[in-house]
């Protein structure tokens, strides 16, 4: 499988960065405020290509948020997670009792691409 004319594995090739939350419905606001202000620390870092985070429609879905970032290569990734400031910020999400979260972060590669035929 390929994306982008380079083997998915490839050293360098860019990297999908998915992070899955399981948020209470009510504090959903509060933390994506938090994760906005998390966003713009990676949104400056070298290799950054974009990032979006997706609210469920359904109050009584497991997954309130899910975050989708696409970044220039693996290392890029992590040398920008490696960043203090950005290291704080999530350690403080995750202990803040208030707003409870359960994050469930991983790296991936297109496995199948589908598109519309353009034409």
């Amino acid at each position: 499988m390929t994306t982008d004319n380079q083997p998915v594995d490839a050293p360098g090739s860019s990297v999908t960065f998915i992070n899955i939350f399981e948020v209470a419905a009510e504090q959903v606001d509060a933390f994506a405020a938090q994760w906005e202000q998390r966003a713009a620390i990676m949104s400056t870092k070298p290799g950054f290509i974009d990032s979006r985070l997706h609210r469920a429609r359904s109050s009584e879905s497991r997954f309130q948020l899910v975050n989708v970032a696409h970044w220039e290569s693996q290392e890029a990734w992590e040398a920008a997670t490696a960043d203090t400031e950005f290291q704080a910020r999530t350690r403080a999400a995750r202990e803040n009792k208030q707003t409870p979260i359960t994050a469930n972060p991983a790296l991936y590669d297109v496995a199948v691409d589908f598109s519309v035929p353009r034409g």
